[in-house]
């Protein structure tokens, strides 16, 4: 059987010449008419999430305690709005409030008081604590007509953190805290560390009752 385009005399024939290349490449043009797809979208880049940023409570702060007291119009409401006001005050928070309690003016004079003590982390120094207190006695309608005069509000630093002071405005630890039932019951509610048991047991005779 004879192979076909093969010389009788066994020698190959010469070689096809292969098609010169098409100009632009190897690739094949789209046809006329031919639609071509939409070029692919890159995925939009996202920003890393951010978690929202609250309130900056980066400043260093102390553990303070106020007390309260007040026997002149409506003594307890005055009591828990100050409770409220103290909480208000720039960088600070109130941490712990003591129930309310009666008492019968000590050097001092009128009616019964309401008497509380509240424990606060503050940013505030003592100094500037202090400020903060008076202002808050004065927008009560707090007045000194003489000393130890009846009064809308009382506010007492008693303790600002390990501070010791001695000013002509200012002492801490206070210098009577440890004196005064109306002190020392509430602070223990809140803070027994704060109270020393050999303390209170000087002040039985202090009438104190616990009303709310």
């Amino acid at each position: 059987m004879s192979t076909p385009n093969r010389p009788k005399d066994g020698k190959p024939g010469p070689k096809a010449k292969a098609a010169p290349p098409r100009a632009g490449g190897g690739a094949k043009p789209p046809s006329a008419g031919a639609k071509s797809g939409p070029p692919a979208r890159r995925a939009p880049t996202r920003a890393p999430s951010r978690s929202p940023r609250g309130p900056r409570e980066d400043y260093p702060t102390a553990q303070a305690f106020i007390a309260i007291g007040a026997n002149l119009g409506d003594a307890e409401a005055a009591v828990k709005a100050a409770m409220a006001d103290i909480g208000a005050l720039q960088r600070t928070v109130v941490t712990a409030r003591s129930s309310l309690y009666r008492s019968e003016p000590v050097d001092a004079e009128g009616p019964d008081f309401i008497n509380a003590v509240v424990a606060v982390r503050t940013g505030l120094d003592a100094e500037q604590l202090l400020v903060a207190l008076q202002r808050l006695e004065v927008l009560a309608g707090r007045e000194r007509p003489f000393p130890n005069a009846p009064r809308t509000l009382d506010l007492d630093l008693l303790m600002h953190g390990n501070s010791v002071i001695d000013t002509p405005t200012l002492t801490l630890p206070h210098p009577r805290m440890r004196e005064r039932a109306f002190v020392l019951k509430p602070l223990a509610e809140i803070a027994p560390d704060k109270v020393p048991r050999a303390a209170l047991a000087r002040v039985t005779g202090q009438v104190v009752k616990r009303i709310v």
